[in-house]
């Protein structure tokens, strides 16, 4: 601090949502990674929702190339990014304009003036410079400052040029909101020694834009108060952050110890389920082989060979490439091997909006192939969950010898959250045992309780056997056209299918046991529903939430619990898929609420539509 200069208010909050805004080029991701994962470190509970532009290389300075990061972190247990931000950091007059109208009243609000050149403002569709607008500084605590030029006086001594030396004004601003949220510069510091360990005139000038940013905010009078958050009260234990796809990545794997299996997991890149490739292709030292297919169809069928040689044979996509491998999908129904497909759902038919979420692909899921095709179906719902569920896809698909498709979508991928990270001795164990007996052998053959027939490693001596597409005759696994058969085959495997539901652990209603409301969701609508009906706990109102990861076959229990209240909410990112479902399963009159923007829920809409409901 500058002499004499008078010291600046601490103010301790519970949470903050911040919201960094700017051009795909200006590093918002990066920028947003590291404030997240300086907070994790700090100990904050912590959410995060990355927001990136549909168009590959948008012209810079336009509202449809705006690149968002937000991340909520907190003193106490959280469950969603936040609805609205507490902080704004707009890199440009585009990211002022498309966030603005989120911002809280009052809330704290950062930009970069050095972007607001008349061209600039042309650009965003502005007439006016909005920073000459005294409603600005009216209604937010307004900190204008031009970010260019900070930057390039604080890495003047690098001998950067000035496009490349621009290109670190992100750890600048980055700098500014650790001091003023108390965060430590020490791991963003460690990370870039690492990143740019060979570039040595590159890391010196981002070390310097991050520790001048932090230097402005201090010696200035930019900020009139700087804050607070302290560690939240987690449960004891190892925890690091996770993304989603990551999580993903990372159970497939332990599943596969856990069945002592190795994995073959064949992709073909699609936003945003590539990262799960890109993950797991780091895992080679746990037996994982993976491989970029050329199309969706080869990527299938590449897994369902490794399946058949005896690996457990996985592929990832997005809602596009789910609908390529359905004919593939059919195959793996018929030969009945295990097989794992995760699909990293996003907004849209045909191509879409590849970057935005939706969960528009259940129906397709469930019945998206051709004849009688059934398989089960799961959903994670955050993060963190994501490990945990894509264990319980192993455990199915090998337990009962089928193909699984796993939900998630780009809301959970792309974000992340603490991941307490379990002991190993804590995780369920479900070995695979080839079969090797001769005697008595049929393909076709079931396990008494399971329906599950045997798996046989190709070139076991005495255990020769043909699979195919063709319907099998029961048993032998020959071809058959006998009408009688085909129909009891349709039946063995909707019935071996329907068994897994005997698996399944008892359904947990979280709120409210019985009453009024239970609101019910699947996948990412999860933080959101929690939040609202947290605030319905607070206001004593009679509302429960249970959250389904079984898609199909739907629990046992299910039709139980709705039963106990009196109205049922369904909130989804499609056109109420989920609730036709339970409508038609369960005859009851449930109430859907259906968002297709290509955003997640927020907590505030989900509370107006419970109130009104029970009202």
């Amino acid at each position: 601090m500058a002499p004499n200069q008078p010291e600046i208010p601490l103010q301790h909050l519970d949470e903050v949502v911040i919201r960094f805004a700017g051009d795909s080029g200006d590093g918002m991701q990066l920028t947003g990674n590291q404030f997240t994962e300086t907070s994790a470190l700090f100990g904050n509970d912590l959410a995060t929702f990355p927001d990136y532009p549909a168009e590959i290389r948008a012209p810079v300075g336009t509202l449809f190339g705006v690149s968002g990061f937000q991340v909520r972190f907190a003193a106490k247990d959280i469950h969603t990014p936040g609805d609205r931000p507490d902080v704004l950091v707009a890199m440009n007059p585009a990211a002022l304009k498309v966030n603005l109208g989120e911002l809280k009243e009052g809330g704290l609000l950062i930009v970069n003036r050095g972007n607001f050149s008349p061209r600039d403002l042309a650009k965003a569709h502005y007439d006016h410079n909005p920073l000459d607008d005294e409603k600005l500084a009216e209604n937010y605590q307004l900190v204008a400052i031009d970010l260019n030029e900070a930057t390039l006086k604080a890495v003047e001594s690098t001998g950067l040029s000035n496009k490349d030396a621009l290109r670190c004004k992100n750890l600048l601003a980055l700098g500014m909101l650790y001091y003023a949220y108390g965060r430590p510069l020490a791991h963003t510091e460690d990370w870039l020694k690492k990143k740019f360990a060979s570039k040595p005139q590159i890391l010196e000038a981002n070390l310097l834009a991050l520790r001048a940013g932090a230097a402005i905010a201090e010696n200035s009078e930019l900020f009139k108060v700087v804050y607070q958050v302290n560690p939240a009260p987690l449960p004891t234990g190892t925890y690091r952050n996770i993304g989603g796809n990551q999580g993903l990545a990372m159970g497939l794997v332990a599943g596969c110890q856990l069945a002592k299996l190795p994995l073959f997991y064949g992709s073909y890149p699609i936003t945003p389920a590539s990262d799960v490739l890109h993950a797991l292709a780091r895992y080679k030292n746990y037996g994982v082989t993976t491989f970029q297919a050329e199309d969706e169809i080869a990527a299938i069928c590449s897994a369902i060979g490794a399946s058949y040689a005896g690996s457990l044979g996985m592929t990832g996509t997005s809602g596009p490439g789910l609908a390529l491998k359905a004919e593939a999908l059919g195959l793996a129904v018929m030969v009945e091997l295990p097989l794992i497909v995760v699909d990293v759902q996003r907004a849209g038919p045909s191509t879409g909006m590849p970057t935005k979420t939706e969960q528009a692909d259940l129906l397709q899921a469930l019945f998206g192939r051709n004849s009688e095709a059934p398989l089960p179906v799961l959903a994670t719902s955050t993060p963190a969950d994501c490990f945990a569920t894509a264990l319980e896809a192993v455990r199915i698909a090998t337990t009962y010898m089928t193909p699984v498709v796993l939900l998630s979508d780009g809301y959970i991928g792309n974000g992340s959250e603490p991941f307490r990270v379990p002991a190993i001795e804590t995780l369920p164990s479900f070995p695979v045992r080839f079969h090797t007996e001769r005697e008595g052998f049929l393909p076709y053959q079931r396990d008494d309780q399971s329906l599950a027939r045997p798996w046989v490693i190709p070139g076991t001596p005495g255990l020769e056997h043909r699979i195919g597409g063709l319907e099998k005759e029961d048993g032998t696994g020959n071809v058959s056209y006998d009408p009688a058969n085909h129909e009891r085959m349709v039946m063995l495997r909707e019935e071996k299918v329907a068994r897994i539901a005997e698996s399944y652990p008892p359904l947990e209603v979280y709120g409210e046991q019985q009453g009024e409301v239970l609101v019910l969701g699947w996948g990412s609508t999860y933080g959101a529903i929690r939040g609202a009906v947290n605030r319905c706990q607070d206001a004593n109102l009679s509302v429960g939430m249970l959250h389904l990861r079984h898609i199909w076959p739907l629990p046992k229990d299910l039709g139980d619990i709705l039963q106990r209240f009196k109205k049922i909410m369904i909130p989804e990112l499609n056109r109420n898929q989920l609730c036709r479902l339970i409508r038609s399963e369960y005859l009851v009159d449930a109430v859907s609420i259906p968002l297709v923007q290509g955003r997640p829920f927020t907590s505030t809409e989900l509370l107006g539509h419970i109130q009104d409901l029970h009202a």
